[in-house]
């Protein structure tokens, strides 16, 4: 499993960067997947520092663990790898039991070890079932439920809301048509449905027909949006003065959140301009460190191309 999961990190180098870890700091790496990110930061945190790595796929959990753990003793910082939700932020961070956090990095979306395992459901191009689900062991909808379940509306409403599918109407129209014959099972099946709903001149644009609407489908089985606001919301209470948060998005549902919330707690007072005093005694929390998003050099995207899509913000809390 440790081999499956050596995929290249996203934008190493540049979140490395504004993380700005020292020895003796604590770092949450709220998306651990195989420790890409979390085994170079490791090495700047030091037997003094502290690594809490959190993510929802046991297997991913179990194959960090392994290379972490190859790190001598005497080098590698105290370690909490967590079995949860980045949306449970605040029973997490209890349970690793530390005041406040220097670092947090959230690195959204699914791996590519979840995309290039058929069995999970995730891939437009490889045939399995229709899972999609990132923690099997806690969540019970799947994709398949979808698919089969949904009334027309609710599956055009997800495909167009989570993925800007300008065909979603069609494509929940030619689902509905194509389970009323059999179920909607695998990957493959609904591959062919879409690619049917899409008219051929729009499919010669844009990546695979599919991709959005496995998308949409991958944010609604594991509620995605619902959660990272209020993880991010939850980072922020719990960073320490001058303390970072990184996060690297792969669409702009998810960017968008990420960059108001940043605005957000950004924002001074609200009051209106007249007024001599300030009434609403609100005052900034973060300062947003970017104010356009940084994204991958040619180089990277060449080696990478999954690292296409990405963008990656940074906020540092103030005093």
């Amino acid at each position: 499993m440790t081999i499956e999961y050596r995929h290249t990190p996203v934008l190493l180098a540049e979140c490395l960067e504004h993380l700005k870890l020292e020895t003796k700091h604590t770092f949450v790496d709220a998306t651990l997947g195989g420790a890409g990110h979390s085994i170079e930061a490791a090495k700047r945190l030091g037997s003094t520092g502290t690594l809490i790595g959190i993510d929802q796929d046991t297997v991913a959990l179990a194959a960090a663990r392994a290379r972490l753990e190859q790190i001598p003793a005497d080098e590698r910082p105290e370690l909490h790898l967590l079995h949860g939700n980045f949306g449970d932020m605040d029973e997490l961070l209890v349970q690793a039991c530390v005041p406040e956090v220097d670092a947090f990095l959230f690195d959204l979306g699914v791996s590519s070890v979840q995309i290039d395992t058929p069995s999970r459901g995730f891939s437009f191009k490889e045939d399995g079932p229709l899972d999609m689900r990132m923690d099997p062991g806690k969540h019970t909808l799947t994709a398949a439920e979808i698919v089969n379940h949904y009334n027309e509306a609710d599956l055009a409403r997800v495909i167009r809301e989570y993925s800007d599918e300008k065909w979603a109407s069609r494509i929940a129209s030619f689902i509905v048509k194509a389970r009323a014959d059999e179920p909607i099972q695998t990957s493959a099946q609904l591959v062919e449905i879409v690619k049917a709903a899409i008219p051929a001149s729009a499919r010669r644009a844009g990546g695979h027909p599919a991709k959005r609407t496995f998308q949409a489908l991958r944010i609604e089985v594991n509620a995605e949006l619902d959660v990272l606001r209020s993880a991010l919301e939850s980072a922020i209470r719990w960073l320490s003065p001058h303390g970072r948060i990184v996060v690297i998005s792969y669409h702009s549902l998810e960017d968008r959140i990420v960059k108001d919330v940043f605005k957000e707690a950004s924002r001074g007072c609200t009051c209106p301009p007249g007024l001599p005093v300030c009434a609403c005694g609100n005052t900034p929390i973060l300062k947003t460190i970017t104010r356009k998003p940084v994204l991958p050099e040619a180089a990277e995207i060449e080696r990478n191309p999954r690292a296409r899509s990405a963008k990656l913000r940074v906020a540092e809390r103030l005093d």
